[in-house]
């Protein structure tokens, strides 16, 4: 791996030297420069990864540089050296953007192992830089047909308020963005954010999610667990697919709602709380009420804003900016030199209906990114992937349909990863109990001779 590059700021010609001669001993690469200007001007031309600036210096002093600094290159870690007197300044360094800050006379261990930290701290921050970055290209609303104008327009003026949100949407067409993008533009912003995913959870470990339990609340209760609403304080929680929840969970959720309190399983005192809960669902609840499996109260509680996110065959015109943002996204995310799609890739896209929305386009974009070794993208890549999981109407209800593709997708997934359950729940977007209940409900069983991994 690359050594660091590290800028020496001092006045004082011996400690140049003697800096440089010892970091340079330690395999790192070393620049130097006699005042805060010098110092600036190198640090602008890029490459420096960390800095060790004196305070006192000709001209500007090294608090009037540090700001500059950090300017200039964000990612740059800037470590004090201070004199005898001067420690309150570094301090303030410090607490200005400063990694650490050093007193002369420097010992050569100290220095070494200053600037160890600092790199690994840098590290870290320049990670975490990224991952946000990553993150929030993940969470990106991608296009401009008049459907998702409207769709950013009703987020724009449901997320300020207080009113509780439900989406609706069938599965894979983004109702998690919706979500993250409503908790994004509220004043609950920099808030926890909580996901819980009511279809995924079993009856009778849901209560234990959503509320918690004390030690011994019940069998394997070995210690107390705060629940998804108490994580949530202050911020917003996401019950996705809350028309599969149980009705003794509706009951317990509706007092929630009510009162803003709850306790946990196995406790006697009460937890207040102040979550904003927003609700997704790919079922029609009303009729859920009519069938007497969704209760009506509950549903009047959680409605307040309802939104409703097209499926991608209602947004073709989509597509190509879709494909382009999601190719961007895997080729950064997989070290691969980029791809684009061929104006036929796109034409054959185009024709096709996604039965699985944005989340099978999204999948069919990552395995083309990953398996291809072109950076063209044509038409023939696209065919026999698209092949695998097509579904023809013929006279099957739409429900069918997507069982039909679900399955189909499902085999496909454990196939391509060797029947690693994990690998395939993990590239499906779904947890790995999730996917075990799938693959039982469809009788989806591992080939003869296949081995099934967890």
């Amino acid at each position: 791996m690359r050594k660091a590059t590290i800028l020496i700021v001092d006045d004082d010609p011996d400690i140049l030297s003697s800096f440089s001669d010892l970091l340079s001993d330690e395999g790192y690469k070393t620049v130097t420069a006699p005042s805060g200007e010098d110092g600036l001007a190198r640090v602008r031309q890029g490459g420096i990864t960390l800095v060790l600036l004196d305070i006192r210096l000709p001209g500007m002093d090294g608090l009037e540089v540090l700001p500059l600094i950090r300017e200039a290159s964000p990612a740059t870690g800037v470590i004090m050296i201070s004199a005898e007197g001067t420690i309150g300044r570094a301090v303030t360094a410090v607490q200005a953007g400063a990694v650490d800050f050093l007193e002369k006379p420097v010992p050569p261990e100290r220095l070494l192992v200053c600037v160890k930290n600092a790199l690994e701290i840098e590290n870290l921050r320049n990670e975490n830089v990224r991952l946000a970055r990553r993150l929030k290209k993940r969470y990106t609303m991608v296009g401009e047909s008049d459907s998702i104008r409207s769709l950013k327009d009703e987020i724009a003026k449901a997320a300020p308020s207080k009113g509780r949100v439900i989406i609706f949407g069938e599965n894979g067409c983004g109702k998690e963005l919706v979500a993250a993008a409503v908790h994004e533009n509220s004043t609950r912003k920099g808030k926890p954010f909580v996901k819980v995913n009511c279809a995924a959870l079993p009856k009778d470990l849901i209560e234990s999610e959503l509320f918690g339990h004390e030690k011994g609340a019940f069998t394997g209760a070995v210690s107390r667990k705060e629940g998804k609403f108490e994580l949530a304080d202050g911020g917003s929680i996401l019950l996705d697919e809350i028309g599969d929840m149980s009705l003794d969970t509706q009951a317990k959720l509706l007092r929630v709602l009510e009162e803003n309190e709850f306790e946990r399983l196995g406790a006697k005192s009460s937890i207040k709380v102040d979550v904003r809960v927003i609700s997704s669902t790919n079922k029609d609840l009303p009729a859920e009420i009519k069938k007497g499996n969704f209760r009506d109260d509950l549903y009047f509680r959680i409605s307040v804003i309802p939104i409703h996110v097209p499926p991608l065959r209602e947004r073709k015109e989509d597509i190509p900016l879709l494909v382009d943002h999601f190719t961007a996204l895997f080729c950064e995310e997989n070290n691969k030199v980029p791809r684009e799609f061929s104006e036929g890739a796109i034409k054959v896209l185009m024709s096709y209906d996604w039965p699985g929305n944005v989340r099978e386009l999204k999948n069919l974009v990552e395995r083309v990114v990953i398996m291809s070794d072109d950076t063209a993208i044509r038409e023939t890549h696209i065919r026999p992937v698209l092949g695998e999981t097509k579904v023809t109407s013929g006279d099957k209800p739409l429900a069918d349909l997507v069982e039909d593709f679900e399955k189909s997708l499902i085999l496909s997934e454990l196939k391509r990863t060797g029947w690693n359950v994990s690998k395939a729940a993990s590239r499906l977007g779904i947890d790995r109990a999730n996917l075990h209940r799938k693959m039982r409900r469809y009788s989806i069983h591992r080939e003869e001779g296949a081995t099934e991994s967890d």
